[in-house]
């Protein structure tokens, strides 16, 4: 509990000061939710609510689409009568962990892009989510109708009795009733784990305590084999980029052999020329050009006398 009052702190500080500075878009982490929530409630909250009687919660701008109702018990009373939140009943046994004097349930409906913060950190993979996200959370109200967010700042257990809580999303989810898609349960549990379970009837769920709960439906095949091409495409891409820098490397080491043998030809070329023109010989070890030998055709300039006899 001592670990997360710096963020209590801090988140309370911004409800307080200047709710309209916390973007909706900004809030993360469903934890980080769930304390502005609380802050916001602990604050709209008097101390003269009425034990058992509901009222709403009237949320900043910034934070429309999320519905929020909260409602005080008694922590014997609620063991010893249940309860019934909205779309949350509370059977006769429940417990509250630590058991403090007073309890405040928050219960939430997160529509709209809330729910999408739900996809991003529990793994929904193969499954989508086809109702909005219910939440029911307990925390400390204080003694004596004291309901001041420094004194009430830690969260409370709650474990069903004999009989589970029960979830029902009649009332705030309108379902596909495509033959063969049954809805599942999802439990979003604090841990980040998430479980699905078998609904118990059409739209209502079972719980053994507190937390977010929603309905889940496998993917069509398209969705799925969408899914699957993206993570193909992603690999694919991956790959294909290797392989155009490795081909896109052998081009280029093509280009520099072939210039340096077109290069060297040239030059054998010239030298070839070269030596054809100046008769190049060698000379022991060394080259070294030759001229060619012209012999002078001998010419009789006096015209042939016989000699005396």
């Amino acid at each position: 509990m001592g670990s997360r009052f710096p963020l209590n702190f801090l988140l309370l500080v911004l409800a307080l000061a200047s709710p309209q500075t916390v973007l909706a878009q900004e809030i993360k982490l469903p934890h980080v939710l769930d304390l502005l929530i609380r802050d916001y409630t602990f604050k709209s909250s008097s101390q003269q609510i009425k034990t058992g009687v509901i009222h709403a919660v009237n949320l900043p701008k910034n934070l429309s689409g999320i519905r929020v109702d909260t409602v005080k018990f008694r922590c014997g009373s609620l063991r010893r009568y249940g309860a019934q939140v909205k779309e949350f009943h509370l059977g006769i046994g429940v417990t509250v962990q630590p058991c403090v004097e007073r309890v405040m349930l928050i219960r939430q409906i997160l529509q709209n892009n809330w729910s999408s913060i739900y996809y991003s950190n529990y793994d929904l993979s193969g499954y989508q989510l086809v109702s909005p996200v219910l939440g029911l959370l307990a925390y400390n109200a204080g003694s004596h109708g004291n309901s001041n967010p420094a004194t009430a700042a830690f969260e409370l257990g709650i474990t069903a009795g004999e009989k589970p809580i029960t979830v029902n999303f009649t009332g705030v989810a309108t379902l596909d009733h495509r033959p063969g898609v049954v809805p599942m349960c999802a439990n979003f549990e604090s841990n980040g784990k998430l479980t699905l379970a078998n609904q118990v009837a059409p739209s209502v769920c079972l719980a053994t305590r507190q937390g977010h709960f929603g309905l889940v439906t496998e993917l069509p095949p398209v969705q799925m084999r969408k899914q699957v091409s993206k993570w193909k495409v992603a690999v694919g891409g991956s790959i294909g980029s290797m392989l155009g820098v490795f081909l896109l490397s052998l081009l280029f080491v093509a280009l520099f052999v072939k210039a340096k043998k077109k290069s060297r030809r040239e030059e054998m070329e010239r030298r070839a020329y070269e030596e054809e023109a100046l008769q190049v010989s060698m000379v022991g070890h060394v080259r070294a050009p030759t001229a060619s030998v012209t012999r002078t055709v001998p010419i009789i300039e006096h015209e042939y006398a016989p000699f005396p006899t």
